[in-house]
């Protein structure tokens, strides 16, 4: 978030971040999309326009235009998280959601009776809230500096929402925003595979291995989507 730190750090931290998120399989039941063009229009399925204009603020601010690359929404990251929230995933029909729900240690894993669309719902609600009480506007009329201090407050769960602790919507929303980047575009987000390409991944091509190898060696054949798509 913070757009202060030396380029090849941006590089460094996403690449970090999509070994660790989006490159892996994506969960069962997600929403597939045709391949998104930069600065395309989306209109939302689940968000409402409240809910939208955080998610579109909060992605531009995790994920920040700089010389290395687009921010957030012009990966189309907020199209792509949209699209997740009316899939089984979004209504977490895959996951065990019967009572009692009790706070457990953390190694327990998610505790809370909400799927990942109400964690939106009840997140960005309260989220806003806080923001009218101690801002006096919603979170996408604040100062691009005061949002990063506000998700960074989130983070550390200096804050708390009446239903949610905001460290989980956090969680959350940092979560899908790097599977959003790093995902196949066939899934909304990842646009024009810049995010692949930023970082060297060759992408849904058959076969690589003769260049896994090659250290220092930049991969010729550039990146490939699983619908075809090329950078």
């Amino acid at each position: 978030m913070n757009r202060s730190h030396a380029l090849p750090s941006r590089r460094t931290f996403m690449q970090v971040m999509a070994g660790t998120t989006a490159l892996v399989a994506m969960p069962y039941g997600v929403a597939r999309a045709g391949a998104p063009t930069a600065g395309m229009s989306h209109t939302p399925v689940f968000f409402d326009a409240a809910e939208w204009k955080f998610l579109n603020a909060a992605c531009a601010r995790l994920i920040p235009h700089d010389a290395l690359g687009p921010d957030g929404v012009a990966l189309g990251v907020p199209r792509f998280i949209d699209l997740q929230m009316d899939t089984p995933y979004g209504r977490g029909e895959m996951w065990y959601m019967h009572e009692p729900f009790v706070e457990g240690p953390a190694n327990l894993g998610y505790q809370l009776p909400y799927p990942p669309r109400e964690v939106y719902r009840r997140g960005i609600a309260g989220a806003n809230a806080w923001c009218q009480h101690n801002d006096g506007a919603d979170f996408a009329a604040l100062s691009p500096e005061r949002q990063d201090e506000v998700l960074a407050m989130m983070e550390k769960g200096e804050m708390m929402f009446p239903d949610l602790p905001a460290a989980q919507f956090f969680e959350q929303l940092l979560s899908n925003t790097m599977e959003g980047a790093f995902a196949d575009p066939i899934h909304g987000g990842n646009a024009g595979l810049r995010s692949w390409t930023m970082i060297g991944f060759p992408g849904a091509r058959a076969d690589f291995m003769d260049w896994v190898d090659q250290y220092g060696v930049k991969y010729p054949l550039g990146t490939v989507s699983i619908s075809g798509e090329t950078a």
